[in-house]
């Protein structure tokens, strides 16, 4: 090897290790894609919906590269977050939470808490102490406010499951009374569920909260909050997440369509 092809791949090599040493690690954010039209999973299992199509465009406004983490529920999301290992998640806000998680000071959604329950087996209930007497479903890691968090530590009459799909099954074959879940979510959820006719929605509302940017105190990315804020305070002052909550059922929609066989 002559001398000068020697200096040409030693400097080639420093410039891919300057370029490494420069390049920012990408935001881990993780999404348990269950929730249409907030998150879901497509036919190539892509993560799709609201809360990824806003992370993507808030990270990358940051100049920040993404790396989107699907683990097994909802749980190890919140978990590896606390822990470090995840940057980012798209959570609700609680005091437990607050420990591990800097949360954006502007939220990215509105969610209203709604109890399910099946028509067979009617619940006569118009406050939260009232489903006290009911046997209930919800996923791994679930919070739904601190009087809600209250009530099933105390009572302890909830099972918890991994997924949308078994947590309805159960109701839908009266193995639980009711479920807690977003009246949006868990709607639109069951147009396309097996004997999901057999479900109700309460009127009362169980619990009003909202999405935020939930960010590890152990990540670089948790320096970068006012900065988040911004972006999200961007998006809000338009209606781009009202347009792309509506793309986002219309797109859940036609590949549940396709799949049934539907025209």
């Amino acid at each position: 090897m002559t001398l000068a092809l020697r200096l040409t791949l030693l400097l080639a090599g420093l410039c891919l290790s300057a370029a490494s040493l420069a390049a920012p690690a990408p935001v881990r954010y993780c999404d348990y894609p269950v929730y249409p039209p907030i998150s879901w999973s497509d036919a190539n299992g892509e993560v799709q919906g609201l809360a990824p199509r806003a992370v993507r465009e808030v990270i990358g406004r940051l100049g920040l590269p993404l790396e989107v983490v699907v683990l097994g529920n909802w749980k190890r999301c919140l978990t590896d977050a606390a822990e470090g290992r995840v940057d980012l998640v798209i959570a609700y806000r609680s005091a437990e939470r607050e420990h591990s998680l800097l949360f954006s000071q502007v939220p990215l959604l509105r969610e209203e808490v709604s109890v399910f329950y099946n028509r067979r087996k009617p619940l006569a209930v118009t406050r939260l102490e009232d489903l006290a007497r009911y046997r209930g479903g919800l996923l791994f890691g679930e919070s739904y406010g601190q009087a809600f968090d209250r009530f099933v530590a105390t009572h302890g009459n909830v099972e918890w499951v991994a997924s949308n799909r078994q947590n309805f099954g159960k109701l839908i074959r009266g193995r639980i009374d009711f479920i807690a879940h977003e009246r949006r979510t868990g709607k639109l959820f069951l147009e396309y569920l097996p004997g999901a006719d057999q479900i109700e929605v309460l009127p009362l509302t169980l619990a009003v909260d909202h999405l935020y940017f939930a960010v590890s105190k152990r990540s670089p990315l948790a320096a970068r909050m006012t900065d988040i804020d911004r972006e999200l305070q961007r998006l809000l002052s338009g209606e781009r997440v009202e347009h792309w909550l509506r793309e986002s059922e219309q797109a859940y929609r036609a590949l549940q369509s396709q799949a049934d066989g539907q025209p």
